[in-house]
């Protein structure tokens, strides 16, 4: 097939408006590598550094109360001597048949118990065939069993199957390394960034490490070796220290110590750790899920606009992909607050319910956290725009234009 001849005199030209293909438009520059590179090595060799050497397990006597499975096999309801609180079962006892392990440490473990009915904030309503987890305390008149929780083991199995099933239906490959991506999150937060905190290495310096490995192994694992995951990924990083410094200024200046609960004091009193920095490394970790989500969009969006309009140049690009990024980064903000707003909802009914002046339910320390988590995460977001585009703009653009 013969090229027509407007065609071919159009590229004799030389024209500057030709459509760059999908090797151009993936192609990364070579100063990207030249700045990328080095964090890599830096993120490795900070893990190295940090990386806990101590064994954390508890010792001997230190743990919680012992644990067993069972199946309620009969429930015997009597009636009350006294007014319950907060009454969810009633009064009376159930049987409960235990699946002991082969590992148990006791000599003469029972296979069933006669306990008492939870009841109290909290408890769970049982009924006879429910597979339930008891805790076992140790009494001067022997062993005394406590239902304590429902097991969840099968439905979150099911729930879990549903979710892969749907990403590998809807996504094919891509929902396939977006599960690995996952799976690598779960494994640096539950191996390293944990771990690492409970060691007593600094929160903050923990969760920058932590989110900086998640980012260079998710991004590239799920959206490939492109120029977009690199602009993308040099974004996303800058965004994300920005968020950590102005966390840190904003945590210092309104004097938060990051204790809110009795959860945050327990972590605080018997584990050692720095509940300030515990705050400041949950606000850098939580927006870095907001944070990759707008980058990729970003670059995706600039990449497309440099393929659909080959005669854009660098400025037309930054001010096209900006338009969108406002549009994102507006939709965005209102998630963070109900995100950060739902999390909170007991306590801030709590507080609202005994508290008459708004002022002082906004200035309290817990919902001055939240608003703390909210703001310098949408700060964070809001550079996260114009860092990405302006940056995707320089690299993805076919050729620089002089009319742009």
């Amino acid at each position: 097939m013969r090229t027509p001849r407007r065609t071919q005199e159009w590229q004799r030209m030389g024209g500057h408006h030709r459509r760059p293909d999908e090797h151009e438009l993936g192609r990364t520059p070579r100063a990207a590598w030249l700045v990328l590179a080095p964090i890599a090595l830096l993120t490795v060799v900070a893990m190295a550094w940090l990386w806990p050497t101590e064994d954390l397990t508890p010792p001997e006597g230190q743990g919680g109360a012992a644990q067993y499975d069972g199946t309620i096999t009969a429930i015997e309801s009597s009636e009350c001597t006294e007014d319950l609180t907060d009454d969810v079962n009633g009064c009376g006892t159930a049987t409960v048949a235990l699946e002991v392990p082969e590992d148990d440490p006791r000599q003469n473990p029972v296979d069933e118990a006669e306990v008492p009915l939870p009841n109290g904030p909290g408890a769970p309503e049982v009924a006879e065939g429910d597979d339930v987890v008891l805790i076992l305390n140790e009494t001067p008149d022997g062993e005394s069993y406590a239902i304590v929780d429902h097991q969840r083991g099968t439905g979150l199995v099911v729930l879990v199957g549903a979710f892969v099933l749907a990403m590998v239906a809807f996504g094919r490959w891509r929902g396939v390394s977006a599960l690995a991506g996952l799976g690598v999150t779960f494994l640096l937060l539950l191996y390293f960034v944990v771990p690492a905190i409970l060691a007593g290495s600094p929160p903050l310096l923990v969760a920058i490490v932590g989110s900086a490995a998640i980012m260079l192994t998710v991004l590239y694992l799920t959206h490939g070796l492109a120029a977009t995951t690199t602009v993308a990924v040099l974004g996303t990083l800058a965004s994300l220290t920005l968020t950590g410094v102005l966390s840190a200024l904003a945590v210092s200046a309104l004097h938060l110590t990051g204790v809110t609960d009795d959860l945050s004091l327990a972590v605080g009193m018997t584990q050692g750790v720095n509940t300030e920095g515990l705050l400041l490394a949950g606000i850098v970790i939580g927006s870095l899920g907001v944070l990759d989500d707008v980058t990729v969009t970003q670059s995706a969006t600039v990449a497309e606009l440099a393929r659909a309009n080959p005669a854009y140049g660098a400025l037309q690009l930054f001010r096209a992909g900006s338009r969108v990024g406002r549009s994102h980064i507006a939709s965005v903000v209102n998630t963070i607050v109900l995100a950060y707003a739902g999390s909170a909802l007991p306590l801030l009914i709590l507080i609202v319910a005994n508290t008459e002046s708004l002022g002082s339910v906004v200035t309290d320390q817990i919902i001055a956290q939240e608003v703390v988590r909210s703001v310098v995460a949408t700060l964070g977001l809001v550079a996260a725009v114009p860092l990405t585009t302006g940056l995707a703009a320089l690299v993805l653009r076919s050729h620089p234009d002089p009319q742009a």
